[in-house]
């Protein structure tokens, strides 16, 4: 097991937040199908009487996605796996600001291989030492990583000039672009996403590799995911719930379209 705490800050609000996070992964969800890979939305509804959080938030919205993803996968997995095992389930509750989502594979590892993702937004910088309120020895395995959208390297293949937070200036708002190497001390206003990630893959003589290979991936998804996120602000900004809601549902239809033609599309696996 591999337990690593990400620490985001971004300039924006938790409230703005909450909209931006809903609509870039509906947009990034497009950028990632086609090619008879992809996503594929279940479920997207209301959940209530479902505690998280030592039983703190209990209310929210549940949704339920198979991605489909051979290409997505290192090498190394893809000649063990059998066809058609390559399947990741999803599923997300999402009782803002609080958020938790399970990752899977039952159809083929069953048991033996879990991701769990637990979110919590907060309007700071990044320094409270235990948002998740972790105990014991979860705690003494948790490492901290800060990312910084900015200033961290991101590969050549990642890099999109759009989506460069360091030159990006909001039209809307007035903000950026992010281009000191403090700008987290100057941003008003300013919030932190602490995303803790669990990782579970138990195969014998695979295990530390596999769970390395996953943590620098939710790294490298959780920096470019977050840089777009601030360079889309003028898309999203402004937005409500409802809008977000109708957004969803439409990117539903969109995905099952995409997922059934075209070609391969997305961020594949660094290396193997």
């Amino acid at each position: 097991m591999l337990i690593k705490e990400y620490r985001v800050t971004l300039p924006l609000t938790v409230e703005e937040y909450q909209v931006a996070q809903l609509y870039s992964v509906a947009e990034a969800s497009k950028d990632n199908t086609g090619g008879g890979e992809g996503i594929e939305v279940l479920k997207n509804e209301p959940f209530t009487n479902y505690p998280l959080l030592g039983g703190k938030y209990n209310a929210g919205q549940y949704t339920y996605k198979i991605y489909h993803l051979a290409s997505k996968v290192p090498a190394f997995i893809r000649l063990l796996a059998p066809k058609g095992s390559l399947e990741i389930h999803e599923e997300a509750w999402n009782a803002y600001p609080y958020c938790k989502t399970v990752i899977s594979n039952p159809g083929y590892m069953k048991d033996n291989f879990v991701i769990c993702i637990e979110s919590m937004h907060c309007p700071d910088k990044g320094h409270q030492e235990n948002v998740h309120e972790l105990t014991g020895e979860k705690l003494k395995q948790r490492e901290v990583v800060y990312i910084d959208i900015a200033n961290d390297p991101i590969t050549s293949n990642d890099y999109k000039a759009d989506e460069d937070p360091k030159t990006y200036k909001s039209v809307k708002t007035g903000r950026g672009p992010l281009d000191t190497p403090d700008w987290k001390d100057k941003v008003n206003p300013v919030m932190t996403c602490y995303k803790l990630v669990t990782v579970e893959f138990k195969w014998f003589g695979l295990q530390n590799r596999v769970e390395t290979f996953i943590q620098k991936s939710e790294r490298r998804l959780f920096t470019n995911f977050h840089r777009q996120v601030v360079c889309w602000m003028d898309k999203w900004h402004g937005l409500t719930m409802e809008d977000i809601r109708a957004i969803e549902d439409k990117t539903k239809e969109e995905l099952e379209k995409l997922r059934q033609k075209g070609e391969v599309r997305g961020m594949r696996a660094d290396s193997d």
